[in-house]
């Protein structure tokens, strides 16, 4: 592909731009949107939900890439996405991983940092889960939650540093 060429790629659309008129992009926009639709609805439950997993996998591997300096929680919002492709109820996963609802509840909703033995049990379903279909490397649970700690510590040095530092004395001569 030259560079002219990719200059006039509509990446909104995902269809080459060159048309002779608004309507005409638009029009074709709109076609391919309903081809892809149609494809969409003939795929199988099981299908999507690999979909989806391999979305949600790739989305962890691009955080750990790239974090966002955030107060945001990528890993409750991963966990959510997990828990919420797989099962109807999240306390049907909870029951999966022998952890009470009311755990996994607290968890999820920031009342509660999730325990060693809660990432443990969380990385051994994700092995199996993944395992029909995909490469899951078992660390990454480990590596976005503790990705994430690292990140937000640093960005809110503001705040706890000040009342840290005071306590803090060099008394070594290097």
């Amino acid at each position: 592909m030259t560079e002219n060429t990719k200059d006039k790629l509509d990446t909104e659309f995902g269809v080459d731009s060159r048309y002779s008129s608004e309507k005409e992009r638009k029009s074709d926009a709109a076609a391919l949107m309903e081809a892809r639709l149609r494809r969409m609805k003939n795929l199988s439950k099981e299908k999507i939900t690999k979909a989806k997993l391999m979305q949600l996998k790739l989305r962890m591997d691009e955080y750990i890439k790239h974090p966002a300096h955030d107060n945001h929680s990528n890993f409750l919002e991963f966990l959510k996405s997990y828990i919420d492709t797989l099962y109807s109820k999240r306390s049907d996963f909870a029951r999966d991983i022998a952890v009470t609802s009311v755990s996994l509840s607290q968890v999820i909703n920031k009342h509660r940092e999730p325990k060693e033995e809660f990432l443990l049990k969380l990385m051994i379903h994700s092995e199996k889960v993944y395992a029909g279909f995909c490469a899951f490397p078992k660390e990454i649970w480990y590596q976005v939650y503790y990705h994430e700690k690292i990140c937000n510590t640093m960005s809110n040095q503001k705040e706890w540093r000040p009342e840290i530092e005071k306590d803090i004395r060099v008394s070594a001569v290097l």
